[in-house]
């Protein structure tokens, strides 16, 4: 099984992750989603929701069958603990592993860099700014819901559709008119209004 982790602090947004690995879940796609902290004691989500992480960043099995890094938001990431995520995101870069970054999780990867080199977005450049005062990556934002460039995803916090659309579409598990008939369905619908 190919392995899709989820970073997860306590305050992470669950549902900025809730389609894409649903999704990614479904038997017969050949994925594994689990779940990475700082360390293994439960984390509670916004929506209190209470997981027990799979791995702690100290472990170094989970390497093993990763194909993508997926880093939700939430009120964690004002926590400097939580930055010691820079480690996995740094391996991942090295190994041209993905790495899908939404809402405030764009703002972590923009103060160490990460976003420098790729065309990204976040909530608002201002407000990437605001958040990473070592953000050097102006030229390249992106005012979109998502955007996806080489081994990195980003988006904002109200784009976890298209963010679960370029995450799909990256991992191959759908694509073409299938991938924009599961986005339209999300974003629309059964009913048409």
């Amino acid at each position: 099984m190919k392995k899709v982790l989820v970073f997860i602090t306590d305050g992470f947004a669950d549902w900025e992750a809730s389609y894409v690995t649903a999704e990614l879940n479904k038997p017969g796609t050949g994925f594994q989603v689990q779940t990475i902290a700082i360390d293994k004691d439960p984390k509670i989500s916004m929506g209190g929701l209470t997981i027990l992480p799979d791995y702690s960043l100290q472990d170094s099995s989970f390497k093993q069958g990763l194909v993508m890094l997926i880093i939700p938001g939430g009120t964690g990431w004002r926590e400097e603990k939580n930055h010691r995520v820079e480690k996995l995101v740094s391996f991942c870069f090295e190994h041209n592993i993905p790495v899908a970054a939404i809402c405030d999780a764009t703002t972590c990867l923009g103060n160490h860099g990460f976003l420098e080199h790729y065309r990204h977005t976040g909530n608002s450049l201002p407000y990437l700014k605001e958040g990473a005062p070592n953000y050097r990556g102006d030229e390249k934002y992106v005012d979109k819901q998502s955007v996806s460039d080489g081994c990195l995803i980003t988006a904002n916090g109200s784009g976890a559709l298209e963010f679960s659309r370029d995450i799909l579409n990256k991992l191959d598990v759908l694509k073409g008119k299938e991938l924009e008939e599961w986005y339209d369905l999300f974003k629309n619908g059964f009913i048409k209004s």
